[in-house]
């Protein structure tokens, strides 16, 4: 950046640095031995040198180690190239800026290959479009927000992990003067190109960051997110939906606001003994002439660690669900990084208890309308699914008796939580339990999916349905949801039905549906 020449006249360069705290700002300045006159230079005396030329250098300033001995540093069109003579300067360099360098709450909290992974996942356009595709889950914010216009009229709103910036765009509908959408993810880059195509580049300012990390030009009246995981729990977003809230007006307002965690127990002996059989591989005592038995029961042991991402008919739960709260509102992120559930179930029916089953209703509260939404088995399909979480060894239970007991979730680096299930049937003292891994489900769903489905609100052509023969799903109990879709006026078409009665072979898209006689569409 210097006239030609001009190096040897300065004569040696040497830097002079301070440690930032977070978010602070410093200066890094190149002082000159001698003084040097001439325009391209602001010179002023300063102790032993004089200062060449000076820039602004924060966190976010481009910067990359060249070779062993050198650092470069890149600010607007100026680059400079810091080079140490010897191996300690650097590594004194590399103590101040890099290993004192404070870390955000979210760094703290998580491994960075499990961060790494996090945010390359929700990059892919793929995976936005299999979250704005459920049409439950989208079709429910929109309604919620446009529902509670008064709450978003002329305010400032914050979408906290905003990926394609669909929720910031719904807070636009509902008459927000502008909306500051955060995303960590390199899907940020698509929001941006999304809120220029749409023309509102005025009103939603996309700010590439973690919310941690991130400064938020003002406070906010409304907050806005989907911070939702398997389990409601998944992921460890919901520690940053409550960060948030340090942006958050004093009487500002959260979308969603509150949420309700149930879990109830269940018996499903074909589940098990699915589960259980997945082992048995590991059973075999000649694999290409190698024993393998030795480690059965370490598959065993490493599969039933695993909850189990399915549905399910509700006849298979044996007693009424017990609930969780969490208020969004009021909740600090300590509190979520460790939690324990106690539970009394009296059981309605006997038999078999093989573990819990999880599920999820989130509520958003607006001035004028309370819009919930709900994963329980007996609602439309979306794709958190519902989750179990399987006993080694299941419980016998009698109507009447109590099943009582515990569950803690405790968080871990890896931006999910360790389960520890306890439970014992208070008349027989029998016990049982398990401790599962809940970063690590067992996807069991195959291809049942609802992609594409029309809503009161925002009409989206053409419906999909896969149908699984796998987990015994039948065409009847697809017409049951549509019905109840239909109730909630979030399907709005008449239904048709039409009984084959003789068996037919179709196919929906790449699914194959072998529909028997008798069938009811």
């Amino acid at each position: 950046s210097l006239p030609a020449g001009a190096q040897d006249q300065i004569g040696p360069l040497h830097i002079s640095s301070l440690v930032l705290p977070e978010y602070a700002e410093g200066f890094l300045r190149l002082m000159s031995d001698i003084v040097i006159y001439g325009s391209f230079t602001d010179t002023f005396a300063k102790g032993d040198g004089v200062c060449v030329f000076k820039f602004t250098v924060t966190r976010e300033t481009d910067c990359c180690r060249v070779g062993t001995q050198s650092f470069l540093i890149t600010v607007g069109c100026l680059s400079v190239l810091l080079q140490f003579r010897t191996q300690s300067g650097k590594g004194t360099h590399e103590t101040t800026h890099v290993t004192e360098r404070q870390q955000s709450v979210f760094d703290q909290r998580t491994e960075d290959s499990s961060a790494l992974q996090y945010f390359q996942f929700y990059g892919c356009l793929s995976q936005q479009q299999n979250m704005l595709q459920d049409y439950l889950r989208t079709a429910t914010y929109q309604k919620a927000i446009l529902l509670n216009e008064m709450d978003f009229k002329d305010k400032i709103v914050l979408d906290v992990g905003s990926g394609s910036g669909i929720l910031s765009f719904f807070a636009i509908q509902a008459g927000a003067k502008r909306v500051y959408a955060v995303e960590a993810s390199p899907v940020a880059k698509f929001a941006e190109m999304l809120v220029k195509s749409n023309s509102l580049s005025d009103r939603i300012i996309v700010l590439a960051g973690k919310i941690e990390e991130v400064s938020c030009p003002e406070q906010v009246d409304v907050i806005i997110s989907e911070p939702i995981g398997y389990m409601l729990l998944n992921e460890r977003m919901l520690e940053s939906y409550l960060h948030s809230r340090k942006w958050l007006k004093p009487k500002g307002m959260m979308f969603p606001t509150c949420s309700d965690m149930h879990l109830a127990p269940f018996t499903d002996e074909q589940l098990y003994i699915e589960h259980y059989g997945r082992s048995s591989f590991w059973h075999q005592t000649c694999f290409y002439g190698v024993n393998l038995s030795g480690l059965h029961s370490s598959a065993v042991d490493e599969f039933f660690k695993q909850p189990i991402v399915d549905t399910f008919e509700m006849s298979i739960l044996m007693a009424k669900s017990v609930k969780h709260c969490i208020n969004f509102m009021e909740a600090k992120e300590e509190d979520l990084h460790r939690m324990e559930i106690p539970f009394v179930f009296k059981l309605l029916q006997s038999g078999l208890i093989h573990g819990l089953a999880f599920w999820f209703d989130v509520a958003f509260i607006g001035s004028k309308m309370t819009v919930w939404l709900s994963t329980a088995p007996s609602e439309p399909l979306t794709h958190w699914y519902q989750v179990r979480c399987l006993f080694q060894t299941p419980l016998f239970g009698k109507v009447g008796q109590t099943l009582s007991g515990s569950v803690q979730f405790i968080a871990n680096t890896r931006q999910s939580y360790d389960i520890h299930i306890t439970a014992v049937v208070d008349q027989s003292g029998f016990k049982s339990g398990n401790s599962l891994d809940l970063k690590n489900p067992f996807f069991r769903y195959g291809s049942i999916v609802i992609s594409y489905l029309p809503n009161v609100l925002c009409s989206v052509p053409g419906l999909h349905l896969c149908l699984s023969a796998c987990l015994g799903y039948t065409v009847g109990c697809w017409c049951k949801n549509l019905q109840t879709m239909q109730e909630q006026r979030v399907w709005t078409d008449p239904l048709q039905s039409r009984v084959w009665h003789k068996p037919r072979d179709y196919r929906l898209g790449k699914v194959h549906l072998n529909c028997p006689a008798g069938s009811v569409v």
